[in-house]
């Protein structure tokens, strides 16, 4: 009887382990918040870990090494009751083959965040259904992460799961909470941030993220300039998507995140593709133009 005891328990334990789809990193920073029960943020923060890396989000059985790592930091400006109003800095990273580098995938924040929380209540989800604000904002980017991630590593990879941000979207369409509808924040926002993933007029953005990183950065450890050229071709992309419509909210959190990175790749290129990096960056990033200057400066 206690060998079954201990052969179930195992058993649980190995179930739970294979459910898990994210190594996903979440805080809580209340420290605006007047009078802050910190403890009470703590066993949100708890709460929260729980229901993003315990539960099964992805249709795959993803091994261990294959989890998706990401980081969600919930900032709290302002409390009203139980009603807050936040922001979420969403990071995504993936590893690049046959190296120990990491690349930022996603960096940028979300400046329109509002949920209704109260201590204790349960972090309910299920599709189809807008049972909570907080857990509908945290399913959106899980559901994010899992399709930005899944285009990197094929072409279209992630087409399932940007089908399940717009429906999260869609059914936010008669919320109270800002960031969901075309009309809000200018053209900063959850809305417009899925209606440049999947309106097919841009469709160049998923082209740009398979070929950037699986077909550039992971040969590059082996064929450093196979890749470099590969991803100067991923750019011209994003240089196409630019040319139909500027200042897409899409290409803003793309041009962010991979900025660094992109200058830190073409300081070893050929001077003519510096030359070509540099014409187009400056084209659809013209606000950070001088920047890409440096990529002409030695290391």
């Amino acid at each position: 009887m206690k060998k079954l005891i201990i052969f179930l328990c195992f058993l649980v334990a190995v179930l739970q382990l294979s459910a898990q789809d994210f190594r996903c990193a979440i805080s809580i920073n209340s420290h605006k918040i007047s009078g802050t029960n910190y403890e009470k943020f703590n066993n949100l923060q708890q709460e929260l870990y729980k229901f993003v890396n315990d539960r099964k989000w992805c249709q795959y059985t993803l091994k261990m090494d294959e989890r998706i790592e990401c980081s969600i930091l919930i900032t709290l400006d302002k409390q009203t009751g139980d009603a807050y109003n936040a922001t979420m800095t969403i990071q995504l990273q993936r590893p690049v083959f046959k190296s120990s580098y990491k690349t930022i995938v996603l960096n940028f924040i979300d400046k329109i965040v509002q949920f209704n929380y109260v201590d204790g209540d349960p972090l309910e989800y299920a599709e189809g259904n807008n049972l909570s604000q907080l857990t509908s904002l945290i399913a959106f980017y899980l559901n994010l992460f899992l399709a930005v991630d899944f285009d990197t590593f094929s072409s279209n990879g992630g087409s399932p799961y940007f089908a399940k941000c717009q429906d999260i979207v869609n059914l936010n369409q008669q919320s109270v909470e800002l960031g969901w509808k075309s009309y809000e924040s200018g053209q900063n926002n959850r809305y417009w941030l899925m209606e440049n993933f999947t309106n097919t007029a841009y469709s160049k953005f998923h082209d740009f993220l398979y070929q950037y990183h699986r077909l550039g950065l992971d040969v590059m450890a082996e064929t450093p300039d196979v890749g470099r050229a590969t991803i100067l071709e991923a750019l011209r992309l994003l240089q196409q998507v630019n040319q139909q419509r500027t200042a897409l909210y899409l290409m803003t959190i793309i041009v962010q995140t991979k900025q660094k990175e992109i200058i830190d790749i073409f300081k070893e290129g050929t001077p003519s593709e510096k030359q070509q990096v540099i014409q187009i960056m400056k084209q659809i990033d013209p606000s950070n133009a001088t920047k890409y200057d440096a990529i002409n400066q030695p290391n």
